[in-house]
């Protein structure tokens, strides 16, 4: 049943966000964001968990209690039961996000691939997965996608290693069609993007007729951002395909801007954060418009860009719960947008990541630094949790124990 649309949300309702949250689980949240609300802090405990992992010191149990136990499904599809059912209770569907990086081999190549069509299977037998997700770079080499996004001439082994990886992304993204559930792919960084973008509109040709089952990722803090998903989007109407993609702000801005500056080339980022805010909003309203022909998600840990498509929804007259429109967030961020919208009926997915501690790390590392360096997404995280933490003072309500759940 939807909600009445006279109901907006509400992201201060920090009773809704942490519902499921013990006192000692709330102030242990607590304390994780305090520490990485301090960067020079997170780069130390970077530096020393990196050289902990390289001589094998036994780190692993302190990592799994702390960071990675907030931010981390578990470490196979199977193992992240709990935390996929934990979410459906509250009407939160899950992406499961297999974390695999920084390999090097076809073999490592291959069995990635492999891993990432099982969650697609999973996808298919349980409807509280509605997505599988995937890194390009995870099955193919990024020196290899560089070469090819500059059309530098590759040697005949690269064009035959160039192949084995379009051969990966094809059985991918034919398993989804095949089992009906949407596959996206990941945005990664601007010199290796042209080859990602050229693969997934080809493959967008092939597998989306009435449904959007390839969808591409845009990050909107580059500023030709708005005008590659238009023309993205004319492509697909003039080859009579559904345009299918997920928006997020972005992920490697530092790192961006220094290698333009390195190479002597104008950055691809926009100039302020208020230029990727405006374009952000802006291409939201673009989606509104054109739902007939297009599937999106919205990911963001960002309130107003989420009242935005929350009210935009409702003024435009459609489902809360429209197949072809969802929010999301990271797993073990922003619980106050993510509960607050599945209370209210709209259509909002946790990214789940899993994998072994050793190999979550740089994935936690990226969380860590993203939460140290984003002027105030720790303060938010810590503002919220500590307004829940005294509203229960207030209330006398005591919460002793987190909810138990079968793995299912």
């Amino acid at each position: 049943m939807q909600p009445e649309k006279n109901h907006p949300v509400n992201f201060e309702n920090t009773e809704t966000a942490f519902r499921d949250q013990s006192n000692a689980s709330l102030r242990q949240s607590y304390q994780l964001f305090n520490v990485m609300n301090n960067r020079t802090l997170v780069q130390t405990c970077k530096q020393l968990v990196g050289l902990a992992l390289a001589i094998h010191f036994p780190v692993n149990g302190i990592l799994r209690k702390t960071i990675y136990r907030h931010f981390v499904g578990g470490v196979s599809i199977t193992d992240c039961s709990n935390a996929i059912a934990r979410l459906a209770k509250r009407n939160v569907l899950s992406i499961l996000d297999y974390a695999q990086e920084g390999e090097e081999s076809d073999a490592a190549f291959d069995a990635t691939c492999n891993e990432i069509i099982r969650t697609i299977e999973f996808a298919h037998d349980n409807p509280r997965v509605p997505f599988s997700v995937f890194k390009i770079t995870g099955i193919a080499r990024f020196d290899l996608l560089a070469k090819v996004s500059e059309e530098s001439s590759l040697t005949s082994e690269e064009e035959a290693e160039y192949r084995r990886v379009e051969t990966r992304i094809n059985a991918i993204f034919r398993r989804g069609y095949e089992l009906d559930v949407p596959v996206m792919i990941d945005a990664e960084e601007t010199w290796i993007q042209p080859v990602l973008d050229n693969l997934v509109l080809r493959m967008m040709a092939q597998y989306n007729g009435k449904k959007a089952i390839v969808q591409n990722t845009y990050q909107m803090y580059r500023h030709d951002s708005i005008a590659r998903i238009m023309q993205h989007h004319r492509k697909a109407l003039e080859g009579g395909f559904r345009f299918g993609l997920k928006i997020v702000r972005g992920a490697y801005m530092e790192k961006e801007r220094a290698r333009a500056a390195e190479k002597g080339y104008s950055s691809p980022i926009q100039p302020d954060k208020q230029s990727t805010d405006r374009d952000f909003n802006d291409i939201i309203r673009y989606f509104m418009d054109n739902l007939d022909s297009i599937d999106f998600m919205v990911a963001t840990h960002n309130e107003t860009s989420s009242l935005l498509l929350a009210s935009l929804i409702d003024a435009y007259n459609v489902p809360r719960n429209h197949p072809g429109i969802y929010f999301s967030q990271l797993y073990g961020m922003s619980d106050h947008i993510t509960y607050n919208l599945a209370e209210q009926g709209y259509n909002v997915a946790k990214y789940v990541p899993y994998g072994e501690v050793k190999t979550m790390m740089p994935y936690l590392f990226r969380r860590a630094e993203e939460n140290s360096s984003v002027k105030g997404q720790s303060s938010r995280e810590l503002k919220m949790i500590k307004t829940e933490i005294e509203r229960r003072k207030k209330t006398g309500i005591s919460f002793i124990s987190l909810p138990k759940h079968s793995k299912s």
